[in-house]
């Protein structure tokens, strides 16, 4: 098959990694790509938004699968468009059609999902500016800490946790009414607080029969010890220790099953990925937020660990026959070290140039953002690179991406060296 990846970030590294791995694959495409995928694919400088040139792409390449990896094209629609014309219809998609796209484009209609589902999570009310005053109400029944939720797509940074009543009533000011996050707070949702410690479980599905592959815990804010702004990801574990089997049958019992029979009941085609971020208080499972897509840095250490075939793995999605698929694991712990430009989540510089990644061993690195100028590898988002590694436990995983972390070097270079901490 020709296959097209739609992302330019660490996760499109790794699926473009892993499908090259198949005998199945003929030609692989990534738009736009990045220094990484550039080793291994076609890279084409194309938006992951721009379907008419996406489209152009496919006809002329004659793909036969395009896989998506990031939520904006799925959330405007990339599989509807698709299916609408008759040109591509025939094209395997590998992502959700734009309605079902909504349970990550909207946390009021994923809400509305959970509840609808029995599906369980914290309580919630949502707010527009012409309720706000009711808001500052339902803020003082609830007790502190306050989780105040923009309601679209804010690139992982939506989300506001604050401990004080008055600091709460000013920031949910300051998303309705002076638009902090533009059109995606245009609608805040405040929620109860939920205390735990988080895990994420990723789906495969086919629209009829799914797939719970490996588990995760990502590390999103920036500072050791989970202290600072949040960022896109700075590392990720798999599987979670505490995730044993009689959680996991929960998980799957109360909250995997009724989402994917949920889909089908509210009639929204679903084939792809469903990333179910959750939390696990006291011994039970609930659910956070859903994303319509795989997660960033956790497909750098899910992947890795599933030993299919990812070509074949993505064709019996498509053709919905999972049910036909045994999927294979690695017991192997892996791990990944995200390294990010200085300054981020802030502001900061792009195109300083990484040295070291060919002295990295035993260690697997994918490309954040990156790029190639006059033959050498720079820097070129946030995010940088991510080192991953196995090991016996994720002790032993994390020393080895540790190690590798430290033969790279770019101007400003941080990381997270504590990863783990919590476990």
């Amino acid at each position: 098959m020709n296959i097209l990846i739609l992302g330019s970030g660490g996760r499109e590294h790794t699926f473009a990694w892993k499908l090259a791995q198949s005998d199945r694959l003929s030609k692989l495409f990534v738009a736009p790509g990045n220094a990484g995928t550039e080793q291994i694919a076609t890279n084409v400088p194309i938006g992951v938004n721009d379907f008419e040139a996406i489209k152009k792409l496919v006809l002329k390449e004659n793909i036969q699968l395009v896989m998506v990896g990031p939520e904006d094209p799925l959330v405007n629609g990339i599989h509807d468009f698709f299916l609408g014309d008759q040109e591509l219809k025939n094209v395997a998609v590998i992502g959700p059609e734009k309605l079902a796209a909504t349970l990550e484009g909207s946390k009021e209609f994923a809400k509305e999902f959970m509840m609808r589902h029995q599906i369980p999570t914290a309580q919630y009310k949502s707010f527009t500016s012409e309720t706000v005053e009711d808001g500052f109400r339902f803020l003082e029944e609830l007790n502190p800490p306050f989780v105040l939720k923009a309601d679209g797509l804010a690139a992982g940074k939506g989300v506001v946790i604050l401990n004080d009543l008055n600091d709460a009533k000013i920031e949910l000011k300051s998303m309705l009414v002076d638009k902090k996050f533009g059109a995606a707070s245009t609608t805040v949702v405040i929620e109860e607080f939920l205390d735990g410690i988080e895990l994420s479980v990723f789906v495969l599905t086919d629209g009829e029969n799914y797939k719970v592959l490996p588990t995760a815990k990502d590390y999103k804010r920036i500072g050791e010890g989970d202290t600072g702004l949040n960022t896109g990801g700075m590392g990720a574990i798999s599987p979670v220790p505490f995730a044993g089997k009689v959680l996991m049958d929960k998980i799957e019992q109360r909250i995997v099953k009724p989402t994917v029979e949920g889909l089908k009941k509210d009639n929204m085609p679903y084939k792809g990925f469903i990333f179910i971020g959750l939390i696990k208080v006291g011994d039970d499972p609930k659910v956070i937020e859903y994303n319509v897509r795989m997660g960033d840095p956790e497909t750098e250490v899910v992947l890795p660990r599933i030993q299919n075939d990812m070509v074949e793995l993505l064709k019996a999605v498509a053709d919905q026959k999972l049910s036909e698929i045994d999927l294979q694991l690695d017991e192997r712990t892996a791990t990944t070290v995200m390294t990010v430009s200085g300054g981020y989540p802030g502001s900061y510089e792009k195109g300083k140039e990484i040295t070291g990644i060919d002295a990295i061993t035993e260690s697997l690195v994918f490309h954040a953002g990156t790029t190639l100028k006059d033959g050498k590898v720079v820097t070129n988002g946030g995010r940088v690179m991510a080192i991953t590694s196995f090991g016996s436990d994720f002790k032993s995983a994390l020393s080895k991406s540790y190690v590798n972390v430290e033969k790279l070097s770019f101007e400003g270079m941080n990381y997270r060296r504590d990863l783990g901490f919590d476990l």
